[in-house]
């Protein structure tokens, strides 16, 4: 494993580090996209991504540490070391552990789904914010759910900021970026129920069976879903709303339906 020292800022490696933190265009273009924290990498690497560069601070990360990061890496993998005064200028977070990645991207589609009896899945419409997405991934993660599918993506599946928010869940549940039609045909082919959130003509979401193959359909806070997806549904759901406000944040309301979905298939079995 090729193994080398940076100490300045205007190395070229670390500039390719900078811009693709801070350009979508340059990540889409090189292939390439940036995991900062040791949690995050290790979730990587055990999701089958293959890593071209580890950028690594001795002094916060140590030498047994960067070890077993390199090993886990592979061969393919180099290591620049870089100085704790660098790692400041060049890292996002000041708790990340002294271990930053430069990652190939994978190309996910409906295929690394898993083929699973009554799978929860989770669809999000047009979500913008970054840290939105991130939020949804770690709950999808957390209930257990199947898959994430983000059908027209507004934000870059690999935006730091949705890997930051996600710690890692964007390398452990399977997430494919597709357009809205197309889902609707791969849900419906497959028979899994489609659950579009929605205030309008919904009933409770706790009235709702989610023991069978479920996908609970999220639109953007401030828009909602697209009508393709409410005329596509097989029923409508909602949050009852007690104070004043009329909506939760897309990331709460997705952790709350997914539980809803755990609490029943529980029960069930």
């Amino acid at each position: 494993m090729k193994r080398e020292s940076v100490t300045s800022a205007q190395n070229p490696k670390i500039k390719e580090l900078l811009s693709l933190y801070e350009k979508s265009k340059v990540r889409r273009e090189s292939g390439l996209f940036v995991a900062e924290g040791r949690r995050e990498v290790e979730h990587c690497i055990g999701g089958g991504y293959a890593l071209r560069t580890l950028f690594v601070c001795p002094e916060i990360l140590g030498e047994d540490g960067i070890s077993r990061l390199a090993a886990s890496a592979g061969d393919g993998c180099s290591v620049i070391e870089v100085p704790e005064r660098l790692y400041e200028k060049i890292a996002y977070r000041g708790s990340t552990e002294g271990v930053i990645a430069e990652i190939h991207a994978k190309k996910s589609g409906f295929g690394d789904i898993p083929d699973k009896e009554n799978p929860l899945i989770i669809v999000l419409e047009s979500v913008e914010k970054p840290g939105n997405l991130g939020a949804v991934l770690r709950s999808a993660d957390a209930a257990g759910a199947d898959a994430v599918i983000v059908c027209d993506p507004l934000t870059d599946l690999y935006n730091p900021n949705l890997i930051r928010s996600s710690i890692g869940a964007i390398f452990t549940v399977p997430t494919v970026a597709a357009g809205s039609q197309e889902t609707i045909g791969w849900l419906k082919d497959r028979g899994i129920r489609i659950l579009t959130a929605q205030l309008q003509d919904s009933e409770p979401y706790y009235e709702t069976d989610m023991t069978c193959g479920t996908a609970i359909v999220m639109g953007t806070e401030s828009t909602g879903l697209t009508d393709i997806w409410r005329q596509n549904a097989d029923a409508h759901i909602r949050i009852p709303m007690c104070g004043r406000l009329d909506s939760l944040n897309v990331s709460v309301s997705a952790a709350v339906l997914l539980y809803e979905a755990v609490r029943q298939r529980r029960i069930k079995h």
